[in-house]
């Protein structure tokens, strides 16, 4: 992939858990034009700061600019562009999907194969939840749209660094 080819890159963000934070790092980012594809926000192990997980499809020049102009915020102490191959990301997806007394057997055993929970059961629908990566949420949405989707949330992508491996001594 070159520096000049969009795609989607996760930039992990700690910053200091302050009123007016996410909407600085948001306004920023859109006042340079760039769309957030996913935004996650939640606190860290520190009550003093917060880690917001943003997803941008920009090309490497762009996602450099940002990173450069986000350090000028203040209240960010830290960026991690976190490497898909060398990272843990997840999300979770809940899904209401349409069935009938005689399709419902069909959801459920979708559900099993991907270790989804039953969220809801109603009269006709079925609701669903899946926690993974985002690539199993779409296998799942996938499969499950030729009953009808009745609706979908998601949040935003979250992820951390893989543990360094040490060799053994």
């Amino acid at each position: 992939m070159s520096a000049m080819e969009p795609h989607l890159t996760t930039l992990s963000v700690l910053v200091e858990n302050q009123p007016g934070v996410l909407a600085r790092v948001a306004g920023l980012i859109a006042r340079r034009g760039y769309n957030i594809e996913s935004l996650a926000v939640g606190p860290t192990d520190d009550p003093g700061f917060s880690r917001m997980t943003l997803v941008v499809d920009q090309t490497q020049t762009h996602v450099e600019q940002i990173v450069k102009q986000l350090y000028k915020l203040i209240n960010v102490i830290k960026i991690i562009e976190l490497d898909p191959t060398d990272s843990i990301e997840r999300e979770l997806l809940l899904v209401r999907v349409a069935c009938t007394a005689e399709t419902r057997f069909q959801v459920l055993e979708l559900a099993e194969i991907f270790e989804a929970k039953v969220a809801d059961v109603g009269a006709e629908s079925v609701a669903l939840e899946l926690s993974g990566p985002p690539s199993r949420l779409n296998d799942l949405l996938e499969l499950v749209e030729q009953h009808g989707i009745k609706e979908v949330a998601r949040t935003g992508r979250i992820g951390l660094e893989r543990a360094r491996k040490r060799a053994a001594i």
